[in-house]
């Protein structure tokens, strides 16, 4: 009895914490049929991302202008791209496969053709996000416990590189525990750097960005803040016209949803 007890407080707590948690405002949604693994964003136009599948869409009334196929045993799992200059970078692996092997594939923003890629190899995970950030590459490489894992590597082992220009290795951070705890047996999905130069995180699954901090000394990212989203976890992107906003998906539907960030204290 006293452990049924236990449990529904527990439940309880969790309930009113995420009440108290600040919450992003949804502006807009987009139906969008690439919409299952994220979305990128530039000044005019969003692009809703899909396994080896992207489409190119008028943030004014949603109509998609321009759209790429790719050939799954070439293009097997692209997760994330953002625009860099007149390019879209896009993180891809050949998850669920293993060894686990990714790359960095660009496309021009306008015609959505592909035009190079950059092999990252094994033996870190699955590359999950990438982001040009104070000089330097950052990317995400995820690990799972069950399928498109690659033990002895469990969602722990979800790492954080910075690479230099030339994409040689620079640093590398784990994520805080509290963090890994909230991702479940999954990892980290999406990530972009703010303007105020901390890190936004989403998993896979949970409503919720985690905002953390490179830290000073030490090999693990510091936990900063949580607010809520109008979407479960995967990859997102900051509006290209408006900071204060972000884009993400609902993957029931393949809906794209832009959303107002709250005000978080990230002290």
């Amino acid at each position: 009895m006293r452990s049924v007890v236990a449990m529904v407080a527990l439940l309880f707590a969790g309930s009113v914490a995420a009440q108290m948690m600040p919450q992003a405002k949804e502006l807009r949604r987009f139906p969008a049929e690439e919409a299952n693994q994220g979305v990128a964003t530039d000044r005019e136009y969003f692009y809703a991302i899909a396994d080896h599948d992207i489409g190119k869409y008028r943030k004014t009334d949603g109509v998609r202008v321009a759209e790429w196929h790719g050939q799954p045993p070439q293009f097997i799992h692209i997760n994330s791209c953002t625009v860099m200059a007149k390019e879209l970078v896009c993180a891809m692996s050949n998850f669920p496969g293993v060894p686990q092997v990714s790359s960095v594939e660009r496309f021009q923003i306008s015609d959505l053709k592909h035009v190079g890629s950059t092999p990252l190899g094994t033996g870190r995970g699955s590359l999950t996000w990438v982001e040009w950030h104070d000089n330097s590459w950052y990317a995400c490489f995820a690990n799972y416990d069950g399928r498109g894992g690659e033990p002895p590597r469990d969602h722990r082992a979800t790492v954080l590189v910075r690479f230099d220009k030339h994409w040689k290795k620079q640093q590398r951070w784990l994520f805080p525990e509290d963090v890994l705890d909230k991702f479940g047996h999954m990892s980290a999905s999406g990530g972009r750097f703010g303007a105020d130069g901390l890190l936004y995180v989403q998993g896979h699954d949970l409503p919720e960005m985690y905002v953390l901090r490179l830290p000073a000394k030490g090999d693990r990212l510091e936990h900063v803040s949580t607010f809520g989203v109008p979407t479960n976890g995967q990859a997102f992107d900051w509006d290209g016209a408006n900071p204060q906003r972000m884009w993400s998906i609902a993957r029931k539907g393949s809906v794209v949803v832009e959303s107002e960030l709250p005000a978080v204290n990230t002290r």
